[in-house]
This record gives C-alpha cells, structure tokens and sequence, in this order.
C-alpha cells in the first residue's frame, strides 16, 4: 500500500487506487499523513478544513470522513501492512510504516545525496527523488491556508531537491544537464532568484553566455514589475561573476569550462541549444526530419526513435503522459496514420504542425489519432497532453481555460500561478512549450474557436485535433492540414469483427459478416455495438445478428452498448444543428436511395434552391451527408434512420459569420 501526497492526493494497492471520496476526506487523510504516527487533534482538523467559520456540525463531519476512511484502508488490506487509523479521545493517530508516504521517501532520498561530496552517486538518488513527483504536492485537498502552507513547503523541498541535482551535475562538468534541469524550473518559478543564478552559471559554463546574460536582465525586469525590487545579492554575484570571466576572455569554454575560466576548453556555441537558450539533449528525433523510410521513424509497434535532430530535455517537473489508452483492437487505417506522419514531417520549418482528423460520428477518429500518438510518442521527448473538449458530447463544450489549467497543472505550473483567464492561460501554456518538443492532442472539437487558444506555439510542437466539423478556420488561419477517415470497407469490417468476436466465428459465416459490416455502414462504432451483440451472445450465428438488423426500426436500438451506441453519437451531433438545418436533415431522410442533389432537396424541403444549398453545405461539413460529387449527395442509411426516428430537434440558430460548429 501506497500513499501519495506529492500530486494528487491517493492510496494505492496491488489491485489499483482507491476510492478516497470528496476533497474534504482527502484531506483529512492527507493532514494524517503529514504527521505520521503522532496525534492529530481534532481542533486541529477543523482548522485545516474549513477556511471560514466552521458549521456547527463540523466535529460530526470529521467523524464521518475519519470512520469512512477507516472502512476504505480496511478494505485496502491495511492490517496486512501495519496500518491503523486509531482514535486517541478526541485525537486521531495514523499508524503506519512511514517508508509507505512518497514524501517521505523523497525526504530520506534527497539527505541521502551529496551533490558536492558525491556527485555520482547524488544524481541517481535526487532523480529518483524527483520522479516520485506526480504533479502539484496535496493536488486534491481543500483550499485552506494550513494546506496551502504544507504544500508550499513540499513545494520548497522539490525546488531544493531540482537545485541540488543541477548542482550535481555541475560537479560532474555535466553543464549542459544541469542547464536543462534547472531551465525548467526557472521557467515555472521566474522570481527563484538563487536558481536563476545557478541557470545562469550553468548556460555561461555551456558557452552560452548572451543567453545567461539574457537570463539576468528577464529576471530584473521581472522584479521590478512585480515587485518593485532590483537584482540580490546571488542575481547580481552571478551577472558580476560572469562579466568578469568575460573580461577575462573566458567565455565560452564550452562544456566542463566554469564562469571563472578554470575549465575545459572543446565546448561549442551552437550545439544543444534553442533560440530561448533552453538546452537540448542529443538523440531525440523529430519527425519532420525523417523521411518514410528512415529507421528513427517508430514503427507502429510504438517504439520510439533512436536519432536524429537534437531534442530539448526536460527536469522536473515530471513530463507529461496524458494520452488514454491505445484502442484497443485497433486494425488499418495505415492511410490516415501515414498522413498525420507526412503532415508533421513535411511542416515547413519554423511552424508547428497542426493535422485535423475530421469524419462522420462512430468512424473512429480518436482512436485513430490515439493510436498514432502512441506510435510516435517517442518523438516528442517532453511528453504528450491530451484533452476531450467534449464538442459533441452532452451539455456545453469544454471551455479553452478549463483546458488550459490542466495542462499548466499536468506542465508542473503551480496552481496559484495558473491564471483565471484564457487568454493569460494561452500566453502562459505558449511560453511554457515554446521550446519543447511536445504533441497535444485536442479531441472532440466542436469548432476553430475552441481550439485556437489550446494551439502550442513551439516550432518543435505538434498538434493533432479531432472532429465532426471539418474544422475549416482552422485550415485558413492555422494552415491545419485535414486527414479525412472514412468508413470501413468490407474487408477491413469484416476483419474489425474477426478482431472482436475471433476469426473462427467470422469465417463460419463469412456472408453474413459482410451483411453485418453494410447494416452498419461500415461505422467502427456500429460494428464494435454489433460484436458487443455477438460476444453477449456465443450461441447467436452472425445471420441471426443480420436479419434482426435488417428491421430499420430496431437496427439503431441494436447497434447500441450500454453508453455506446451509433444514435447517441449521431444525437450529439443533430444538437449542434441549427433549427433549420435539423429540418433539413430530416426532410432529406425522407428521400428514398440516399442520393440526391439540392433540387431533390429543395423539392424535399420545399425550400428557396439558394438557402438548401448553404444548409447542404454546412450538413456536410458536420459529416452528417456526404458531397460525392459536384451537386451529387448522399445520406448513410445509419443517419436517414436517426433522422427518421428523431425528427427536427435542432439547436440555437447559429449566428451568422460565427465560428461555433463550422470551424
């Protein structure tokens, strides 16, 4: 059993996390753990929990968490490890093994080190240290000051820990280690004036010296803006140290060289470096400098590249891994997993490339781009965010500042640094990844507007966004480049159900698999419904399955599994019609074969030409009808059903000239 308090807030065991309940339980289990194996009175609990007044009832609700939390641990197996939450009159005590608290082994870890005495031996251990960082210290307690000060002292201890491996590394003549450590750090605590003297000294030792210079002047500016206060003493010793070794005609000695001009020479200016003076690390590849067949490009196996052009390296905090994950059963589409590769291999220098994976609801357009980002992961060093932004899901779409405050947070910005507004969150998150080489997945998007302040502003960033709408703002103003996923053919359907219910049972019925896989237009969404059919079913051959799907007015409430189903996506996407434009839909489901032209649907909606034409277009860009040629469009049986079935239940007129829902 483990207890986190660098991060969220948690308990683990062998057979996953627990469920702890409210911020207030969290809470108090977390003041529990920060004073291991010693009384904590309830007075003291109170205190800690409610930053105003507390109700009248607050002893009672403390009770309640403490009894509750003790359920949980016991039924975690916490005899088994030594672990009991007892009460002490009106005190409470948390017994337990304090080698099972992440902070205290952080603690025992970083007094283990000696940077200056051991350096070789300090690096491992602080590095160690540091990776039990999960995010922000007691992420998920309540917003009180005692909590509040505890975790600004973890907060201290990390920084402390950052500190003293850069420290290490610098005694190691590792300069360049150390200036990537501690340019992270810097970036995220830019009045940490002791630390942005160090970065200096080690950016100075790397023969980076107008970038140390540059360092200082930011940090001055930075001061007197905030605070109203020029350089200290350590700020101005290292500015003065490095002027002198510059009069010297010290600077730079490259790597192994200190400001002083006692080291090495051999070091270049240029190597390992970026324009904002954030130091990289050689060996990590960026995939628009690889061809098609070049071996540092992973295969789809997902193993990361080996090569090619030097990447930023990243100290802590901890880099981020926030993709779900992969699909699984995931089969084909080698076609789109291509393009999103040529689109970020063939970007024009100096741009971060930005692919759209745009489709019909239930095509599988997360899962495709899931699956490339697992693929290429290892080309963006510095991590991978991802983000739902719920475009086409009930109720409103994520906002962008809701977004943008877990990405800080998942980024390691501490979460009184996050700012309130988007646009400062955007300005902030730009400057953050502007040197890094990172991939940002943004699924979901209902429109351009919503996902233009999530854009990274990095050359050496990628961003792939899914979505319904085709997104076209984003084409025009973000040069985004579309990758279209189309619905299954008959072989890749029918080997989407070998997957699923095992090629024994498809090949005993292989006509009837390629009834299935046409009953479901070829939707992956469909298709997996319709095996979650099957599998419920062993006994069930697979005509069964087809000639109950061949009744249109039980196909849709068929192809649905629990909270997944093909008229759940698609009412998701109707929502996000305008009244008119949900009218249309519906009188075009009314055409017999599916194909037609804007006559056929003016007549069928007895509409102006020239208005069903502006509502065609924009059906088609939500992916609800298809342009297959010039005035030629078709409707999928899937979709003429829904429409059918569900009539006009559009949403709120869009306004003219708007960005929502069209991109």
């Amino acid at each position: 059993m483990d207890f986190s308090l660098l991060g969220p807030i948690s308990v683990t065991t062998g057979s996953g996390e627990l469920a702890l309940g409210p911020a207030k339980r969290s809470s108090v289990l977390a003041l529990l753990l920060l004073q291991p194996n010693t009384t904590v009175p309830l007075e003291q609990l109170i205190d800690s929990l409610w930053e105003e007044e507390p109700p009248e009832h607050a002893r009672t609700v403390v009770q309640g968490h403490v009894s509750r939390l003790r359920a949980t641990l016991a039924r975690g197996g916490a005899e088994a490890y030594g672990i009991e939450l007892a009460t002490h009159g009106s005190a409470y005590l948390l017994r337990l093994p304090e080698e099972l608290i992440d902070a205290h082994r952080f603690a025992e870890l970083v007094a283990l080190a000696r940077p200056e005495a051991a350096p070789a031996d300090a690096v491992p251990l602080l590095r160690e240290a540091l990776g039990l960082w999960r995010g922000p210290a007691l992420t998920g307690t309540v917003t009180s000051p005692p909590f509040a000060a505890a975790a600004h002292a973890l907060e201290e201890q990390r920084l402390a820990a950052t500190e003293a491996l850069a420290r290490a590394h610098g005694a190691l003549g590792e300069h360049e280690q150390a200036a990537a450590i501690l340019y992270t750090a810097a970036v995220n605590n830019p009045l940490r004036e002791g630390m942005v003297a160090e970065l200096m000294r080690a950016l100075f030792r790397t023969g980076r010296q107008s970038d140390a210079m540059e360092w200082f002047h930011r940090t001055r500016r930075l001061l007197d803006e905030e605070l109203g206060v020029g350089p200290g003493a350590r700020l101005k010793g290292a500015y003065e140290e490095i002027l002198r070794a510059e009069e010297a005609g010290a600077g730079g000695r490259g790597r192994g060289g200190t400001a002083s001009g006692t080291g090495q020479g051999g070091g270049t200016n240029g190597a390992g470096r970026t324009a904002q003076g954030a130091p990289q690390e050689a060996g990590a590849s960026d995939p628009r400098r690889t061809t098609a067949a070049d071996p540092r490009v992973p295969d789809q196996g997902g193993r990361g590249p080996t090569g090619g052009a030097p990447g930023r390296t990243s100290g802590p905090p901890a880099v981020p891994r926030l993709l779900p994950r992969p699909p699984a059963r995931f089969l084909g589409r080698e076609q789109q997993l291509a393009a999103l590769t040529t689109v970020v291999q063939s970007a024009v220098p100096g741009e971060s490339p930005l692919a759209v994976v745009t489709g019909p609801a239930g095509v599988g357009k997360t899962a495709c781009a899931v699956q490339w980002s697992h693929a290429y992961a290892g080309a963006f060093p510095d991590g991978q965010l991802f983000a739902d932004l719920r475009g086409f899901n009930e109720g409103a779409a994520a906002e962008p500042v809701e977004i943008l405050r877990d990405f800080l947070l998942a980024l390691g910005t501490p979460p009184e640094r996050v700012p309130t507004s988007a646009q400062s969150a955007s300005a902030l998150f730009r400057s953050l990844v502007a040197e890094r080489r990172l991939l940002v997945v943004l699924d979901n998007a209902q429109s351009s507007a919503q996902v233009r302040p999530l854009l990274p502003g990095g050359a050496h960033c990628a961003t792939v966004v899914t979505s319904r709408s085709r997104l076209d703002g984003l084409v025009a103003t973000d040069v985004a480049r579309p990758v279209p996923v189309q619905a299954l053919g008959a072989a890749e359907g029918t080997a989407l159900l070998g997957a699923m219910l095992g090629a024994e049972r498809v090949a005993d019925d292989p006509d009837a698999a390629q009834e299935l896989v046409a009953l479901c237009d070829g939707l992956p969404l469909a298709l997996r419904a319709a095996a979650a059919q099957l599998t419920a079913r062993p006994r069930w051959r697979l005509a069964r399955l087809a000639a109950a799907l061949r009744d249109e007015r039980r196909r849709l409430a068929l192809l649905s599994a629990e909270d997944t189903g093909v008229a759940a996506a698609l009412r998701m996407s109707v929502a996000r019609l305008s009244a008119d434009d949900a009218r249309l839909l519906s009188a075009l489901a009314a055409n017999a074969d599916g194909h037609l032209n804007a006559s056929v649907a003016a007549a069928l909606a007895g509409a102006d030409p020239e208005v069903i034409q502006e509502g065609l277009d924009r059906l088609t860009e939500m992916h609800l009808v298809d342009e297959e040629a010039t005035d030629v469009y078709t409707i999928s049986t899937l979709t003429q059903l829904f429409a059918r079935d569900e009539g006009p239940a559009g949403g709120p007129e869009r306004k003219p000239g708007g960005d929502s829902g069209s991109g």
